[in-house]
């Protein structure tokens, strides 16, 4: 089995993938001080009330955009599954361009995403992560990235909001019962959530008379199921787009071999 991880700004995703399928995936904050021993600990116990041993991983692979997690998370892998993890970065083999000025600045969750986005849609095509920032992938035909755009995520909008004005509570993200709202909360929800369809929509419509062609658009992240009831932008919904991404990476880099102990 492989290992995916995919950690992200407030959240790290351990996923498991058999060959065919994903076995699971579980999600844990991210939080810089936390050790490889409480990740393994915690990972264990997961793997267990699935039925799945922690020797049958024999693969792993992390994709991150937060350095200070990567020790850790490596030494987890070393320490807990025996395995020396592939590191997800601009020198990896990705078998596909990267068109913009300096591929080392690009997050490599955005490379993961297009990546699985061309080899299950083929391309031209755009991506909108909903994350922590809410980013849009452009990948052309040949399944080169070609950069894109990056805008605040949405609860990181919806927090500043809250702390920037003192008589607005901090509030949940969800579809507004209707775009006029008669109360503070409703009002924020349709600002929110109709200001973000905007803004997607603005921007993929910028993106698309750049290019010059017709392009897919793909829609990932947790929110992504959320903000497709208000749009019919999106041609597909994937949550697992950077997963895949991860393990089409994995299979394309050598295997790596479990550690031998008397090194």
């Amino acid at each position: 089995m492989l290992l995916a991880i995919d950690a992200g700004n407030t959240n790290i995703v351990f996923a498991l993938h058999d060959g065919e399928k994903w076995r699971g995936n579980w999600r844990i904050s991210t939080n810089n001080h936390r050790t490889s021993d409480e990740y393994g600990a915690w990972l264990t116990t997961l793997l267990e009330k699935q039925s799945i041993s922690s020797k049958q991983i024999s693969r792993a692979i992390i994709g991150t955009v937060v350095p200070a997690v990567l020790y850790h998370l490596r030494l987890l892998c070393r320490a807990w599954l025996d395995i020396e993890p592939l590191i997800a970065n601009s020198r990896s083999d990705w078998g596909l361009g990267c068109k913009v000025d300096t591929p080392d600045e690009v997050g490599v969750d955005r490379r993961l995403n297009g990546l699985a986005a061309h080899h299950k849609f083929g391309g031209p095509l755009v991506v909108v992560d909903f994350g922590t920032a809410t980013t849009f992938d452009v990948v052309d035909e040949e399944g080169a990235f070609c950069g894109g755009a990056i805008a605040p995520g949405v609860n990181l909008s919806l927090e500043a909001l809250h702390q920037a004005a003192a008589r607005l509570p901090r509030i949940s993200v969800g579809r507004p019962t209707s775009a006029i709202g008669r109360n503070t909360i409703v009002s924020m929800r349709s600002g929110l959530f109709w200001g973000y369809v905007g803004l997607v929509e603005g921007v993929v419509s910028q993106i698309k008379a750049e290019m010059n062609t017709p392009l897919a658009v793909i829609a990932t992240g947790g929110l992504a199921p959320l903000f497709s009831e208000g749009t019919s932008l999106f041609q597909h919904v994937v949550p697992t787009l950077t997963l895949d991404g991860l393990r089409l990476l994995a299979d394309r880099n050598p295997s790596q071999n479990s550690i031998d102990r008397d090194d």
